[in-house]
């Protein structure tokens, strides 16, 4: 029935022996190699990529800096723009009321010439009238010019009294 020889089990025993050396020499080593060199190769895509990830935020951070830096230098260069602005209305403002003034008391000095030269004008027509006046009660025509000094003379008085 069964016939057990021991010589068929050592000699199983040695080749099997012999069959896992040769399995770790020329399977199991070069698998751990390759598997090693894997885990290797996946260590250092997870390093680079944790250093992409790291210089992604630096860069994140740099331009989130910049753009902080950027918003406060827009910010400064809108609000001198505003107080500018403000500057030049207020002096705007500022030349145009001295040019309302000026032109208020030039129109002023303009209506007292032309009051005094009415006025003037107003004499001597008055005299004129005086004269003629003067001449047709008199019947005769007297020197003109000591009759206008009489006027004048009149009207000066006259003045006086009236102001």
């Amino acid at each position: 029935m069964l016939d057990i020889n021991i010589w068929n089990f050592i000699w199983a025993g040695i080749n099997l022996i012999l069959l896992l050396i040769l399995m770790k020499i020329f399977l199991f080593k070069p698998i751990r190699k390759m598997m090693e060199k894997r885990t290797q190769m996946v260590q250092d895509e997870l390093d680079s990529a944790k250093k992409n990830r790291e210089e992604a935020e630096q860069l994140r951070e740099q331009y989130d800096n910049e753009l902080g830096s950027a918003k406060d230098e827009a910010q400064k260069i809108i609000d001198k723009a505003h107080e500018d602005a403000e500057t030049e209305r207020a002096a705007i403002i500022k030349r145009s009321q001295e040019e309302a003034e000026r032109i208020v008391a030039d129109a002023g000095k303009t209506i007292e010439n032309e009051r005094k030269r009415v006025l003037a004008q107003a004499q001597t027509q008055i005299a004129d009238l005086a004269v003629e006046a003067a001449s047709r009660i008199i019947g005769e025509n007297v020197d003109d010019e000591k009759n206008r000094r009489l006027v004048d003379k009149f009207l000066e008085e006259e003045e006086g009294i009236g102001r």
